[in-house]
């Protein structure tokens, strides 16, 4: 049962990876941030369209390991139609996950990083565009960089 839901995730990741959703950019966003991976060198950036406290429409572009490309991915699919609020939840939730393997409260198919944390390089390249669209919803412009995370 364990190889089956490692393989499944497997190939959740890989498809996201080859197939990224909402990988263009988006010319009408109200913000947006970038974010670098020092370690293995992925980098992106993320939009987001913003209808008062919801986020309206996100995508990204950028190039990257297969991990950061599907994590910015999904990461696109969980933060449309979700408030800033919910985008915070998620962020504790995912951060959590990634470094200790804890899975605190419903992550959906975000689950599919839950192993993340067995691969110390890996949580940098997982986390990346999440640190990214917390920053642009702060509305720093500073590139972000996952040289200080945790692994």
């Amino acid at each position: 049962m364990f190889d089956d839901i490692n393989d499944l995730y497997q190939q959740v990741i890989l498809d996201h990876c080859k197939k990224p959703r909402n990988f263009h950019e988006m010319a009408q966003a109200t913000c947006s941030a970038q974010g670098h991976n020092p370690l293995c060198g992925d980098q992106l950036k993320l939009f987001l369209s913003l209808e008062g406290d919801k986020i309206s429409d996100v995508s990204f572009v950028g190039s990257g390991c297969c991990i950061s490309k599907a994590s910015a991915s999904l990461l696109t699919e969980f933060a449309k139609g979700k408030t800033r609020a919910d985008v915070e939840t998620m962020f504790e939730r995912v951060h959590e996950m990634v470094t200790t393997g804890k899975v605190l409260g419903d992550v959906g198919k975000l689950a599919v990083f839950a192993g993340v944390h067995k691969y110390p390089a890996r949580v940098k390249c997982a986390i990346l565009s999440w640190h990214a669209l917390m920053a642009a919803l702060k509305g720093d412009q500073k590139p972000v960089t996952t040289e200080n995370e945790q692994a």
